[in-house]
Order: C-alpha cells, then structure tokens, then sequence
C-alpha cells in the first residue's frame, strides 16, 4: 500500500515535498491555518488551528507518517500527533530548533562553536550586553524569528534607543556579530537506520535578511571538511530523522554555527534539477527509513530565489538548463513566491549564465 504521508504546514516546502513524492506513490494531507496555503493545489489541505484537537485526530486518521514543513509549527501539536502516529522529525529535536538560546547550548554541548551571545529579559540587560560585544551585535528574539524577522542591528549606543518596548516581553538573545568571509549551509539527510548523506556545500547570500542566492558546490575552502563534520555530528547528537540544514559562517580560521533548520531548506532548492536526489525526496525517504538517494551533483548549480514579485517576462526566457519553479502564493512584499535554479558544467559558465539571466530579466541580486 502506498504510505499517506502527513504534513504539519501548507507552504511551498511542502508543497515541493508532494511534488517530489508523488512519482514514487506516496500521497500527502497537509494541514495548515491558512485556508489560501499553497500545498493546497497539489493536494488534501485539512485547514484549522494547530491546536485543534478534533481537526488533528481527522489529520492522523488519514495519514500513515507526520513530517512538517517548518519549525514554528507547535511543539506540543507534534506530541499530541506523536501520541497517534510516527513523526519526523521529533518533539525533542523541535523545541531545540524553535529556541536560538537552547539551539546554541545543544552545539556547546558537544564542543561546536557559535557566535558568543548574552540572554536578554530586560533593557538595562541589553545595554551591558551591548558594551560587552562593543555595540557590534544583533539583538534577536529567541523564538518564531526567520528571514530577518524579529532581529534588530545594533552598530552604536544609540541603535538601543530604537528597540520596541514591547520587545521586552519577549525572551531575546544577543548574538555578537563576527567578521565572516561567508555563510556556508550542510545539508544533512539521515534515516532512522542511522544511514547519513550530506550534499555538497552550498554558498548563501542575503539580502534584508533574506536568503536570494545559493551557489553549489561553494568554492574550496580548508574549512570545508571541518564544517561538514559540524554538521553530521550535530545531526547523529539529536538522533536526527529527516533532512536537517545547519547554517555555518566560516572566518579565515574557524567555523561557527548561525542557525538550524528541522526541515528542507532554501538553500537546497537547487538539489531538484542538480543533485541525482533532491533534499525533498530523501527527506521522505529518511522519514519512511528507506534507504538515502544518491546526493551526487554532476556539475554546478546556483539557485535564485523571487521575493515580493515575478519579473513580468519570466516565462519568456527559454535558456538551456534553467528551471523555473513558481509556488503560487499571492506576491507581497517580502515574501518567498519562486525560485528559478541554473546548471552549468564550470564556475565560469554558471556565473556567466546568472548575469545573462539578470540582465535578460532587469533584476538585481
């Protein structure tokens, strides 16, 4: 029989799960409190508050295994769907992800370093925290925050005077910023047999604090194997299930964790047209412990992402080896609507081919 695989959010990751799923049998249920939530074109949308006790049963009934497809989903709605069907990844794994204070004292805990950072509950302590780290450091909230969402940049004294009052009546963390040469991610995919695949290192760049281009395989760096190493130890620590991605800045000597993703990831869109498996059908894989796809890349790749709007002439470009994938959410400011990924054979022609492409279609990245 072909497993119904249940997933906790209706964006576009799961959608592009469904999507990578369905040529192997497998169904989807996706459950959202957005009725308008996109993985609903592709599939069975169960649309209610994740605390909702009565939708939830409906959900497990129908499903054979749980995933989600992004990490602010409640933890208490994955145990009360643990209690009535296999999850991945687990509970435990979740309330460390959702916490950037116990995320950063989990990869302490087994010797990977992080950004030094101070907890913050009140004004007075962010002034001395500030003066520590020489007013050179992102205030951060501690819980729900993505894509530069709940972060505040403080470069002098009189940045503090800017921070919301009511941002205090949340928990918060500063983080001291460090002289980075690049932000690298791993993508780790690991089955509950124990089996472990990584893909190769992809090289981020941010604008706004959002994610807008990756590149893969990043260009060489003595610190390559140090940070893949990072990644699958923190992956083994947590008895990891699933696709895991652990963002890293690398310095020119050492290495350092930003942050983690219990789930497929941005920076691994690329991984559909250029790595024989994709993060999304392992991911399913690792979750239904069949054995790991091949995470082989046979050349280059670089992912674009689309915030906010499409250029009005996407669909004209025709190019060799250009992919577009549009999500069919409603365009809005700030918001991930598509991505577009690009294959070439060299370093040289894959630049080539991304500046061709921005001027063709008028943009900037």
């Amino acid at each position: 029989m072909n497993p119904k695989i249940g997933i906790l959010g209706g964006g576009q990751l799961a959608r592009m799960l469904a999507l990578s799923g369905y040529p192997l049998g497998f169904e989807f249920v996706f459950f959202d409190p957005t009725e308008d939530a996109c993985a609903g074109q592709v599939g069975e949308l169960i649309c209610a508050d994740y605390h909702n006790e009565v939708a939830l049963e409906e959900f497990c009934k129908k499903v054979d295994v749980v995933t989600l497809d992004f990490e602010n989903v409640p933890v208490e709605t994955l145990r009360y769907v643990q209690k009535k069907k296999p999850v991945f990844p687990s509970p435990e794994v979740l309330e460390i992800a959702q916490d950037r204070l116990l995320e950063k004292q989990f990869c302490h805990t087994y010797g990977i370093p992080t950004t030094q950072f101070e907890t913050i509950n009140s004004l007075s302590e962010l002034k001395f925290a500030a003066k520590k780290f020489d007013y050179d450091a992102i205030l951060k909230t501690r819980r729900m925050g993505y894509d530069g969402k709940g972060q505040f940049r403080i470069s002098e004294v009189t940045d503090i005077n800017s921070i919301p009052e009511a941002l205090f009546e949340q928990d918060l963390i500063l983080e001291q910023r460090i002289a980075f040469n690049r932000e690298v991610s791993v993508i780790v995919a690991r089955n509950g047999l124990g089996e472990v695949e990584t893909w190769p290192l992809c090289e981020n760049k941010h604008k706004d604090g959002i994610l807008t281009t990756t590149i893969v395989p990043a260009k060489h760096s003595p610190l390559d194997e140090l940070t893949v190493d990072y990644a699958k130890q923190l992956a083994i620590a947590l008895n990891y299930v699933g696709v895991l991605v652990i963002e890293f800045f690398q310095t020119e000597d050492a290495v350092y964790v930003n942050e983690m993703a219990p789930r497929v990831h941005n920076s691994g869109h690329w991984s559909i047209e250029g790595a024989h498996t994709s993060q999304f059908e392992n991911h399913l894989r690792a979750g239904l412990n069949l054995p790991l796809g091949s995470t082989r890349m046979d050349g280059m790749a670089a992912m674009l992402n689309w915030i906010g709007a499409f250029p009005e002439n996407l669909l004209s470009i025709n190019e060799e080896n250009l992919f577009w994938h549009i999500y069919g959410k409603e365009p809005r400011a700030g918001r991930k609507i598509g991505h577009s990924t690009l294959l070439a054979a060299t370093p040289q022609e894959l630049h080539d081919k991304i500046v061709d492409l921005v001027k063709k279609l008028g943009v900037q990245f």
